[in-house]
């Protein structure tokens, strides 16, 4: 099968949903956490490159929900100052083999990519947050982030 490089929020549920999925296809997943990652303009738009601005930023990031950011009304070299200020506001997850990469987690376009071997996939939208009974915390601490957490909402 395949070595998939897989940057994500630690502690994400969502993320840890995909990277199950994608084991129980066969697949070995390497994960590195997207906020630490060394990123430059070029290797960013070597992933968001081909899709549209708007389709860049995580929906459920704090400032996008709540409308402070509205990628839709970004320009091109806006929208890229915002993701690498904050990679928290990039749209998850990044995944790479090679010298192919995908932004989120349709499980479609991930099947046709890669193959999902006819795993049984979970109810609901794979590429959404996942919350605990509290609505949050499911995506690791929080505590020592001051910044907002695209990953589920919570600061």
């Amino acid at each position: 099968m395949t070595t998939i490089t897989f940057y994500e929020k630690p502690g994400c549920k969502g993320n840890l949903r995909q990277k199950t999925l994608l084991a129980a296809a066969g697949h070995t997943v390497q994960a590195k956490n997207l906020k630490s990652e060394p990123w430059t303009a070029d290797r960013l738009l070597a992933f968001l490159g081909q899709l549209p601005v708007a389709e860049w930023f995580n929906p459920a990031a704090p400032a996008v929900k709540a409308g402070e950011i509205v990628p839709e009304h970004l320009g091109f070299e806006d929208a890229l100052h915002l993701l690498l200020d904050n990679p928290l506001l990039i749209r998850r997850p990044l995944m790479e083999i090679g010298d192919q990469r995908m932004v989120g987690f349709d499980t479609a376009k991930v099947d046709a990519w890669i193959g999902l071997n006819n795993v049984d996939l979970p109810a609901g939208n794979i590429e959404a947050c996942v919350h605990g009974p509290a609505g949050h915390g499911s995506c690791g601490s929080h505590a020592d982030e001051e910044e907002e957490d695209a990953s589920c909402g919570t600061r």
